[in-house]
């Protein structure tokens, strides 16, 4: 799943919607954004074929419908205007800490 293409539709370079394996995702929150510069050696090695500046967002977003929303990492590469999705999280995951069981009591 890392690193698939999305088409994205965006309004100043800020996404708004996705299309990710055929489904239309609506971004409801931005949650970061940043952006990463190719490093000293890549720079001094142009033959390297990695774009020079990858932008990031992490956005919540959700396909609609009983599809809860879901934690989406989405990168633009500024040298080809690619959009990848990179990591995706489950909501529930990330915000409902898991209780763990005592040691010894496993099965229970």
């Amino acid at each position: 799943m890392y690193g698939e293409r999305v088409e994205i539709t965006a309004r100043d370079n800020r996404p708004l919607r996705f299309v990710w394996r055929g489904r239309l995702y609506g971004v409801l929150a931005v949650l970061e954004h940043w952006v990463v510069s190719s490093q000293w050696w890549q720079r001094n090695n142009p033959d390297t074929g990695v774009p020079p500046e990858r932008e990031f967002w992490r956005v919540e977003a959700s396909p609609g419908g009983n599809i809860p929303p879901a934690v989406y990492e989405l990168r633009r590469d500024a040298g080809t205007g690619d959009w990848l999705l990179v990591r995706v999280w489950d909501l529930g995951t990330l915000l409902i800490p898991r209780r763990r069981r005592p040691a010894g009591r496993a099965g229970r």
